[in-house]
């Protein structure tokens, strides 16, 4: 699958999927301090998932109505993050298919994937 990881996204995160053969494009390797718009815009342009710890994309997506291929919001406390990276990879390994389109939560054993408003049923399912 394609990502684009924010530059608020654990780069552990990055270097895990590209690990498990993912395509993943980091802004902070390639473009830091970009604005959350245009990172946005160019996760659609390339079509790739965004990937980020950063819950103004949900300000982004709901309320302004964004247009995404899929974000995944990755919700880990300090506690917790050495389990994030084979999370993130084992959730895109389980539910592929799912994120595309969707609005993905992920925190310590809870994943939810929703459709966004731009996205079309508005469904929610947890995993």
């Amino acid at each position: 699958m394609r990502f684009l990881a924010d530059e608020s996204c654990d780069f552990a995160v990055v270097r895990a999927l590209r690990l498990a053969g993912h395509d993943v494009f980091a802004i902070a390797e390639a473009a830091p301090s970009s604005a959350d718009d245009a990172v946005l815009a160019l996760a659609v342009r390339q079509g790739r998932i965004l990937l980020t710890e950063d819950k103004d994309f949900g300000q982004w997506v709901y309320a302004n109505r964004r247009a995404t291929r899929g974000v995944i919001l990755v919700r880990y406390q300090a506690a917790a993050r050495r389990s994030m990276p084979p999370a993130v990879v084992g959730l895109v390994a389980r539910c592929a298919e799912r994120l595309v389109g969707a609005f993905t939560v992920v925190q310590p054993g809870r994943v939810r994937i929703g459709r966004h408003p731009g996205a079309g049923t508005g469904s929610s399912r947890r995993t």
